[in-house]
């Protein structure tokens, strides 16, 4: 389909508009709106938090704010909009309503309760619906909600710091931080975009780590996970005894597919594995790996401790090389799954 340079335009800004919602609306996606009538934007919107107005509904209230009509506008939505009860009302009502004469779709639901079913209704109602418009832009940045819809399970994103050498942790001292603070504020940051955060029992009794979002502005914390089959975490961690939740699996999971459904369950939808060498390569051998950023340290270990990953092992485990970005006076080197 033939898009032109206004169109681009229009769905770039709604793209842009749904950004605002990060970190603040999963297991929804992230979804903006723009609201288009004789070649201006007369309103837009976003899925601001989970509970709120969906991104249609959103822009329609702010066109009526703003004493725009919405009748006869085009409406720029980078999701399918949905066509069902929720948490909201259905945002199809919504632009039926509004009198919204097209919709210009980026990416189609594949949630089951959807699934064409909203791009139906609109045009059974008689608005024009096209589909397609920066599917692949909309595609990453719903990545972790697409993935789960069509594997009922959540994106697993890695990360681990090494030193010069490839160690990831000192014998030499007591467990510490070896990374920069800015490189410290990127992972808070990604952590925030995580809806739970895994590490092992090793992990906890080396290191009794928060696993909370803490440098960045949050409205939730994640789920903390600590794989433990043999009841090993101390009984005064502080994952174990500060105000939020932890889920301390206690089973020998044979596969961790098992774990990672069960997961997928409670509609979680990315997972932050940030576990030492053991808990990284049982993921890596299973194929299980989304993403991975090895961050890369100038600090040398007296008594390191190997952590076996380089880009053999990387590649091995189906991951590519994409980029790589300096996180304050680190490196990382981000591997993802095609």
């Amino acid at each position: 389909m033939n898009w032109s340079d206004e169109d681009m335009k229009f769905m770039t800004r709604a793209l842009a508009a749904a950004e605002k919602g990060r970190g603040r609306v999963s297991p929804n996606p992230l979804v903006g709106c723009v609201l288009v009538k004789d070649g201006e934007i007369i309103a837009e919107g976003w899925h601001d938090h989970l509970g709120g107005l969906h991104a249609e509904q959103m822009a329609i209230h702010d066109a009526e704010l703003n004493g725009h009509t919405s009748n006869g506008a085009t409406a720029y939505v980078t999701l399918e909009p949905c066509n069902h009860f929720g948490r909201t009302p259905p945002c199809t009502e919504a632009l039926m309503w509004a009198g919204v004469k097209e919709v210009i779709v980026a990416h189609y639901d594949p949630n089951p309760t959807v699934r064409g079913k909203g791009i139906q209704v609109l045009q059974e109602a008689g608005i024009e619906v096209r589909q397609g418009l920066l599917e692949s832009e909309a595609a990453l940045q719903m990545q972790p909600f697409l993935h789960w819809c069509r594997h009922r399970r959540p994106m697993v994103t890695v990360k681990i710091a090494v030193d010069s050498n490839g160690s990831v942790d000192d014998r030499s001292q007591e467990a510490q931080r070896f990374t920069s603070e800015i490189c410290l504020d990127h992972v808070h940051a990604l952590r925030k975009e995580c809806d739970a955060v895994l590490v092992g029992v090793e992990t906890v009794v080396r290191d009794n780590p928060q696993l909370t979002v803490r440098r960045v502005e949050t409205e939730r914390q994640p789920l903390r996970i600590i794989i433990d089959p043999n009841q090993r975490t101390p009984e005064d961690a502080t994952l174990l005894n500060d105000d939020y939740e932890t889920l301390v699996m206690g089973e020998k999971f044979t596969t961790l597919t098992a774990l990672l459904n069960q997961l997928g369950d409670q509609e979680i939808q990315r997972l932050m594995v940030e576990g030492g060498p053991t808990t990284v390569t049982s993921f890596l051998d299973q194929k299980l790996v989304d993403e991975f950023y090895l961050i890369l340290s100038n600090t040398t270990h007296q008594q390191p401790v190997a952590s076996n990953i380089d880009a053999v092992r990387l590649s091995s485990a189906g991951l590519s090389h994409t980029s790589t970005e300096a996180w304050g006076e680190e490196t990382v080197h981000i591997w993802t799954r095609s």
